[in-house]
């Protein structure tokens, strides 16, 4: 069994390195009907734009190691400079050079790559989901029988921030840079997926369709793992089918079929403030001009934030979201759980979750508002601050670098819930409900505790679950998300995630033990 775990290891290793290679391979060149299709594709209406781009592009050979952006952005930038100046509004070009490089690469690669789609997924995807499964698979032997298997984690590099650890950090960092602000460079891996997006949708490939597969591919496999580490808990079987059926269907395949059906591209389980451009004035725009379907998302995104989530979070817990649907906490109990015990569980780090998970509740709300004023007033500005400004710096500072790079690449050093306990305001909104007026705790014994700190270690939001067990209190916190694993992990029972009457929820600060007189009393309250 070892053999095949190596073996597996070795397979899904060249997958990866492949895939890692492939936007580095390859040419592309721009003849002059690809130009003209990119010119009105982009709506360039500058002259000077236009002559300055034909010298540079049509016919020119480039490797796909060149980094055309720049070279891109000083055109647009030389061209708008002249025209702002002779006031020919008009004419100035509003495009990023990131995505009309994209848009070249895309038209105009040629070699192996796009000839050869199958082959290159295969030995891209293919490889790695063979590789990671035969490495994954013997576990149901090695593991053993049923029960807590987590021997030896800090012993191993992979998972006590090793040198293993921090290339996987360095791997997943650079590959979300890549995808938020270098998406020229992922147009090679467009085409291993262009069969699957053309089926689906009936589009080429974009970047961010590459991503929405990847992480279902990553989630899905990863929670094979899931199933067979903690198969002696069907809480944590019941949890990883649905976060994978939510994101599988939900995020992935319902989206990519409304577009085919001429409909808005729309994730119906994506609940502001997590969704943050939601209310942005072109979302906002492009859900009035589809009609009767566009009204529905509109109406659904708003009851689904204002009436559904506080009920659900009042009979369940935040867990039923942040556990059971969310495709950012889906992606952080497959293929984070191996880093959830480096979660600090300092004060320090309390400290910091507070100020700064609120402080982006405020920022989301805040922008929000911003942004239907000059929705309704018809106003780019309010208070002498642009409201497009203020988007800008949300989406960069907290869509793409906080949420995106941190929020994910972080998972091998700083555990798997950055973001769910950092930064994520749709987890602050959950919190307050679930903290003052929720059926969910998680209760304790006392009596049966032994310290063994197991709880505490394995739990991905910081929380000192041990304290709570020592001394029989019920567990309520508002970044709690109910995964479960505290209990999944204890070896006495100690832990139980419960729905129960609001009365009573939360216990005096007193030692409680098993011959505990007041112990009965406080059981006969409930």
């Amino acid at each position: 069994m070892k053999t095949i775990k190596y073996l597996g290891l070795v397979i899904f290793l060249i997958g990866l390195g492949i895939f890692t290679v492939t936007p580095f391979l390859g040419n592309f060149k721009l003849d002059q009907k690809g130009f003209d299709e990119l010119i009105s594709s982009q709506r360039i209406k500058s002259e000077l734009l236009i002559e300055d781009l034909s010298t540079k592009l049509i016919d020119k050979d480039f490797s796909s190691a060149t980094f055309l952006a720049p070279v891109l952005d000083d055109a647009i930038d030389k061209a708008n400079a002249t025209h702002i100046k002779n006031k020919e509004w008009g004419k100035k070009t509003y495009a990023s050079g990131d995505n009309m490089a994209a848009a070249i690469r895309k038209s105009s690669s040629y070699g192996f790559i796009p000839e050869n789609k199958g082959t290159m997924w295969f030995l891209t995807f293919g490889l790695g989901i063979i590789g990671a499964l035969m490495f994954i698979l013997p576990n149901v032997v090695l593991l053993g029988k049923k029960g807590i298997k987590n021997d030896g984690i800090y012993l191993k590099s992979a998972t006590n921030r090793g040198l293993i650890a921090w290339l996987v950090f360095f791997f997943l960092v650079s590959f979300y840079i890549i995808l938020y602000f270098y998406s020229e460079y992922a147009v090679n891996w467009t085409f291993l997926v262009d069969p699957i997006s053309e089926a689906l949708s009936g589009n080429d490939a974009g970047h961010w369709f590459v991503y929405g597969f990847m992480y279902c591919v990553v989630m899905t496999v990863m929670a094979v793992r899931m199933y067979i580490k903690y198969r002696h808990n069907m809480y944590q079987i019941f949890r990883t089918t649905s976060v994978l059926f939510f994101q599988i269907v939900f995020a992935f395949l319902i989206p990519e079929i409304m577009v085919r059906l001429q409909m808005p591209y729309y994730d119906f389980k994506n609940a502001f403030p997590l969704d943050y451009d939601f209310f942005f004035q072109w979302n906002l725009k492009d859900l009035i001009a589809n009609g009767g379907i566009g009204i529905f998302i509109l109406v659904w995104g708003i009851v689904l934030t204002l009436v559904i989530v506080p009920i659900m979070v009042y009979f369940f817990g935040k867990r039923w979201y942040c556990s059971w649907v969310c495709g950012c906490g889906g992606l952080a109990e497959t293929l984070g759980d191996p880093y959830r015990q480096h979660s600090s569980k300092s004060l320090f780090s309390w400290k910091v979750e507070r100020w700064l998970i609120h402080g982006v509740l405020v920022f989301a709300v805040g922008m929000t508002l911003m942004t239907l004023y000059s929705f309704f007033s018809e106003s780019s500005t309010v208070l002498g601050i642009k409201t497009q400004s203020v988007q800008n710096v949300y989406s960069l500072l907290i869509g793409a670098i906080f949420a995106g790079v941190i929020g994910t690449g972080f998972y091998p050093i700083f555990g798997n819930r950055v973001w769910c306990r950092f930064g994520c305001p749709l987890a602050a909104y959950l919190g307050f409900v679930q903290r003052f007026k929720s059926r969910f705790r998680i209760t304790t014994n006392g009596g049966q505790c032994i310290s063994c700190g197991n709880c505490s270690t394995y739990c991905e939001q910081g929380i000192d679950v041990r304290a709570y067990a020592q001394k029989g209190e019920n567990i309520v916190r508002s970044s709690c998300v109910g995964c479960g694993v505290c209990s999944a992990v204890c070896p006495r029972g100690v832990l139980k995630l419960e729905n129960g009457p609001e009365e009573g929820r939360i216990n005096p600060t007193e030692v409680l033990l098993g011959n505990d007189v007041d112990l009965m009393e406080l059981v006969n309250k409930k």
